[in-house]
């Protein structure tokens, strides 16, 4: 259980605990219990003009137990009571005409069934025996609950935007912990990182595009398919496989160079070579609707020589020996030489833990080769060149820098201010959201079916409601 979460169980015990509640209810529900969904389904509950169905429960409560293996047996009234609440946001928010683009929502779809081909090391014939449909059908299937999703994660920001936290109210909120439930942190560090990719010789880079130039031929003179060619020379993990496809995407989605040229072209037309930051690229239009493009591409990467990745590591144990003689700082070294495209460029090389969103790592959260490379060094101690690949499969070296290092010790408010501040914050957000769900049920039309009427939190909600309305 995280600090959040024990702290909110601790200190809130008002019969909604919506706010809480609502914390879990938007996190993703990744096709959770997906292949278990019933085949009989009916609706048992609405709100306004939404519904509530019965898989929905089954779903939500498989993902509660599966974030926490020893929830309560009740924990069936509590899925009814997240997903009452999201409908509540999800109606209000149409109500308010909360703005909601298509776009959006596909753009989190493909992200979502990115993660999916990640997990299946691209293998969508894998993905579909398990989940017994084929990524489109899943993508089906999934667009009404993210629309859901996406919209009460809108209304949810709109109805604590005002919310903000003195350092009094941080203080306050720590005094009421009791000391002997105050959580105990393990060691943890934060790092900075510069990544380095290694330039391209120019003898490697003319065989590539030799390569596809040679490929433009076979498919506009010889007739040869475009996907076939795809799947068979593509370096792209993501589209290689699906014959070079990109499925539909916005303005702004590509680099500059590649947006450039797919823009120019008329469906069918297929490109000269386009040269950006990844390689060699092919592409071909299909079709286009406003600043929507569906293309599709072959990319051809130049390969690393050893030759290459040994100039590299010494280029960058150069800039290593700057930043320690202080000729250089470490903020400059990532802009003048890190990969851009990587997040901890645009945070001045500070590397986010994506577990918990923040920078702080414990020793278990952080990559083998980094916590080696960091052990025994002090903070502000930079380490040697340090080879690792990249989730595309590409060589690259990173320095990185020991920001801070703590020690385990129970939480404290002077060294974990920021952490304290946070969860602060968030049971504000949740008193707001709370005081908002309550007023909101005496005011929306709302039933709730059997068996899950007999709920005593939901009983009081319909208490609520009796009792309120004017």
């Amino acid at each position: 259980m995280d600090f959040l979460t024990m702290i909110f169980y601790r200190l809130r015990h008002k019969c909604a605990n919506v706010g809480l509640l609502l914390t879990a209810l938007l996190l993703p529900n990744f096709l959770v219990a997906q292949s278990e969904r019933a085949v009989i389904d009916k609706v048992v509950a609405t709100v306004g003009a939404e519904v509530i169905l019965l898989s929905e429960v089954q779903e939500h409560m498989a993902y509660l137990k599966q974030q926490d293996p020893n929830l309560p047996a009740d924990h069936v009234c509590m899925a009814m009571q997240n997903l009452l609440a999201q409908k509540l946001l999800v109606n209000q928010a149409k109500i308010d005409s909360i703005p909601l683009k298509d776009e959006e929502v596909e753009h989190q779809l493909e992200a979502r069934v990115e993660r999916l081909r990640v997990y299946f090391n691209q293998d969508e014939k894998a993905i579909e025996e398990y989940y017994g449909q084929t990524v489109t059908q899943i993508k089906d299937q999934m667009r009404n609950d993210m629309r859901g999703q996406l919209l009460a994660e809108r209304m949810q920001g709109e109805i604590t935007a005002k919310a903000t936290i003195s350092p009094l109210e941080v203080q306050a909120f720590f005094d009421k912990i009791p000391i002997d439930s105050l959580p105990y942190f393990n060691s943890e560090v934060e790092v900075r990182e510069l990544v380095y990719n290694p330039p391209v010789n120019p003898e490697e880079k003319a065989k590539a595009k030799t390569l596809l130039e040679d490929l433009r031929r076979r498919i506009v003179e010889g007739g040869e398919s475009f996907a076939d060619l795809a799947k068979k020379h593509s370096a792209d993990p993501g589209s290689g496989t699906k014959g070079g496809d990109l499925g539909w995407q916005k303005r702004g989605t590509f680099v500059a160079e590649f947006e450039a040229a797919v823009y120019k072209l008329d469906p069918n037309q297929i490109s000269p070579i386009i040269e950006t930051e990844f390689g060699f690229h092919l592409i071909q239009l299909l079709e286009r609707r406003g600043n929507l493009v569906h293309a599709r591409h072959i990319l051809i990467k130049p390969e690393i020589t050893e030759k290459d990745l040994e100039m590299a590591e010494a280029k960058l144990d150069s800039i290593r020996q700057l930043i320690s003689s202080k000729e250089m700082t470490f903020t400059i070294a990532v802009k003048q030489f890190g990969d851009k495209n990587v997040a901890s460029y645009n945070n001045d090389g500070r590397v986010a833990n994506p577990r918990s969103g923040n920078t702080f790592f414990e020793v278990a959260d952080l990559d083998t080769n980094i916590f080696f490379a960091i052990d025994g060094i002090s903070p502000g101690e930079i380490t040697e060149p340090i080879p690792y690949r990249a989730p595309d499969g590409t060589r690259r070296f990173r320095l990185v820098q020991l920001q801070s290092r703590s020690k385990p010790h129970k939480a404290d408010l002077k060294q974990d201010y920021n952490k304290i501040q946070a969860a602060a914050l968030e049971q504000k957000k949740g008193d707001y959201l709370e005081k908002w769900v309550l007023a909101k049920i005496s005011s929306t039309y709302m039933t709730i079916g059997d068996p899950f009427n007999k709920c005593p939190n939901l009983q009081e909600m319909i208490q609520i409601r009796r009792t309120e309305r004017p």
